[in-house]
C-alpha cells in the first residue's frame, strides 16, 4: 500500500488547487453547494492525475532506472508490479470520471476525461516534442481552471486563462532548465527531449514567459470582473512568488520538483497564503 501511495504522487496534488480559482473569483464562498462541487472536482483531478502518473511511470520504466532519483520510484524499482499498477490506474480513472460526471455534472466529467486523454497523449509521445511538451503541460493547468469554473457555474475570464497559461509555461520551462542542468552534470539520459533544449535557449524562454506572466496578471488585476483595479493589491504577492521561485532555481540551484518547491518553501508558501488572504479581503470585504 505504501508503494501504491508513493506511485500516486500525492505531493503533486497541490497543482490541483487551481480548480478552486472559480470558487474564489466567482465569489461563491457563500454557496455551500458550490463549495461541495469544487471539493469533488478537486478529488476527481487528484484521482485522474495519479492515474496519469502511474501510466507515465509504466511507459518510462527503463528511462527511470537510469535516473539517480527516479530509479527509486515504486514501478521502476519493482516495488509495484506492472499488472497491479495498470489495474490501479484504470480504477483511478473510472473513479475520477464517475465522481465528476455523477456528482458534479457531465461537463465537468468530460473535462476530467479530456485531462486524462491529454495526459496519456503526453506520456505516449508529446513529451518528446520540443516546446510542445511544455505547452501540453500548460494546457493541463488551464483545464483545471476551466473545470473548476464550470463546476461552480462561474465564468473563467479570458484574462484568467491567459495568466494561468503563462504561469504554467513559466513553471514548465524552469522545470526543463532544472532537468537540463542535471543532465549536463550527470548525463543520465532519462528524458530524451532534453537533447533539443540548451540552457541558453531555456533561459530565453524563462525570461519571456516570466515577463508575459507578470504583465498578464497585472492586466487581469486591473480588469477584475467584480472589483476592478482593487485586485492590484494582490500583485505584490504574485511578484514575490515568481521572483522567489526564480531565486531558488537560478541562485540556489534547487533541483526539487515543482510541487515540492510550491508546497515546502517558506517564501513560496508566504506568497500563496498572502495572495489568498488579500484576494478574499478584496473580493468579499472591500468589493
Amino acid at each position: 500500500m505504501r508503494a501504491v501511495l508513493v506511485a500516486m504522487r500525492p505531493g503533486e496534488w497541490v497543482k490541483n488547487v487551481l480548480v478552486f480559482a472559480g470558487l474564489v473569483f466567482g465569489k461563491k464562498f457563500h454557496d455551500s453547494g458550490a463549495i461541495a462541487d469544487a471539493m469533488v472536482t478537486f478529488a476527481a483531478f487528484c484521482s485522474i492525475s495519479s492515474a496519469g502518473y502511474l501510466f507515465n511511470d509504466l511507459r518510462d520504466i527503463e528511462l527511470d532506472r537510469r535516473h539517480p532519483d527516479k530509479r527509486h520510484r515504486p514501478i521502476a524499482s519493482g516495488q509495484l508490479g506492472r499488472a497491479k499498477a495498470i489495474a490501479i490506474a484504470v480504477v483511478l480513472t473510472v473513479v475520477a470520471i464517475g465522481l465528476a460526471a455523477g456528482v458534479v455534472s457531465l461537463e465537468v466529467g468530460g473535462l476530467v476525461a479530456l485531462y486524462g486523454v491529454v495526459t496519456a497523449a503526453y506520456s505516449l509521445g508529446l513529451k518528446r516534442l520540443v516546446i510542445i511538451d511544455v505547452m501540453t503541460i500548460a494546457s493541463l493547468f488551464i483545464l483545471r481552471v476551466v473545470a473548476g469554473a464550470v463546476a461552480v457555474d462561474a465564468h473563467a475570464s479570458q484574462y484568467l486563462l491567459v495568466v494561468t497559461g503563462m504561469l504554467a509555461l513559466f513553471l514548465g520551462f524552469t522545470k526543463r532548465r532544472q532537468e537540463a542542468i542535471l543532465e549536463s552534470h550527470e548525463a543520465v539520459g532519462s528524458r530524451p527531449v532534453l537533447e533539443h533544449y540548451s540552457v541558453p535557449f531555456l533561459d530565453q524562454m524563462v525570461s519571456m514567459v516570466t515577463a508575459a506572466a507578470v504583465v498578464s496578471y497585472i492586466i487581469y488585476a486591473v480588469n477584475s470582473p467584480f472589483i476592478g483595479s482593487k485586485m492590484l493589491a494582490t500583485a505584490p504577492s504574485v511578484l514575490y512568488g515568481i521572483f522567489r521561485y526564480l531565486y531558488l532555481i537560478y541562485d540556489r540551484e534547487d533541483t526539487r520538483s515543482t510541487a515540492a518547491i510550491l508546497a515546502s518553501d517558506p517564501g513560496i508558501i508566504f506568497a500563496g497564503v498572502s495572495w489568498i488572504v488579500i484576494a478574499v479581503i478584496m473580493l468579499y470585504a472591500v468589493g
